[in-house]
């Protein structure tokens, strides 16, 4: 019995919405790293001296501002979680059906504890019958993506910015061709320069645009998850805990007679 209580327990705690934020941490302090050792071997300091354009220096900003703006959707998604299981205590309890009461104030706040507010409100204006959360249940979907397709954006941005960095630099890498003179052998060595110059440019912004889109790809993979578990949760509570405490009062004062 013991082993089969640590086993729930575990299985109860193993994957909290907070782990989500503990997972983003991890990943960004492995990105951190690997930063530090490109620094530390001089192939950051290579790739900023070697690209004139600085459209590389440009994706690594970009890339830092999404970070930033993942951090903060991946904390909003966690407190979320969090509502949520604060949601299901509350209802889970002997007395939990009182908390749909007097607008469900005894709940948490939060996106799922407004979801809540509106059926409840969506079946005191219900005379009697089935509830239909879908559309509900879409504007909640709605509102924990918010404005996680950022990073999609940033995501496609990041690598138009390294093909862009890769034609550039072939335009540079390609330019001295024109005027080239073989029997000018000054000439030609100023030609070979800008030429490997110009593929500089093309393979280090490639480079920084492909690192960069796939790192940013992960992290929003990672939240996306987690936002489909919360609205999954959220489903799951108001199947099993809302609705049926609802249906069965509308069922009961349409027999009393009583206006719902």
């Amino acid at each position: 019995m013991s082993a089969i209580g640590a086993e729930t327990a575990l299985s109860g705690t193993a994957t909290p919405e907070r782990g989500v934020l503990l997972l983003w941490m991890i990943f960004t302090g492995l990105s951190v790293f690997a930063v530090f050792l490109l620094w530390r071997y001089g192939l950051i300091h290579l790739m900023v001296a070697s690209d004139r354009t600085y459209i590389s220096s440009l994706i690594a900003v970009l890339y830092l501002i999404t970070c930033g703006h993942c951090f903060w959707r991946t904390r909003a998604i966690a407190r979320e979680g969090e509502v949520a299981r604060g949601c299901r205590a509350v209802l889970s309890a002997p007395d939990g059906a009182k908390a749909l009461g007097a607008d469900a104030r005894g709940l948490p706040g939060g996106l799922v504890s407004d979801h809540i507010r509106s059926l409840v409100t969506k079946a005191r204006a219900q005379a009697a019958g089935r509830i239909d959360q879908t559309l509900l249940l879409r504007t909640l979907a709605d509102r924990l993506r918010g404005s996680n397709g950022f990073g999609a954006f940033v995501s496609d941005t990041l690598m138009k910015l390294g093909l862009l960095g890769t034609i550039v630099g072939f335009i540079i890498m390609l330019a001295p061709i024109a005027t080239l003179d073989a029997a000018d052998k000054a000439a030609m060595k100023t030609s070979m320069g800008l030429m490997s110059d110009g593929m500089a440019v093309a393979m280090y912004t490639t480079l920084a645009g492909l690192i960069g889109s796939i790192l940013v790809r992960i992290q929003y993979y990672m939240l996306d998850a987690a936002t489909q578990r919360v609205f999954s949760d959220a489903v799951m509570l108001t199947e099993t805990h809302v609705t049926p405490v609802l249906e069965s009062r509308l069922v009961l004062e349409s027999r009393l007679g009583t206006p719902p």
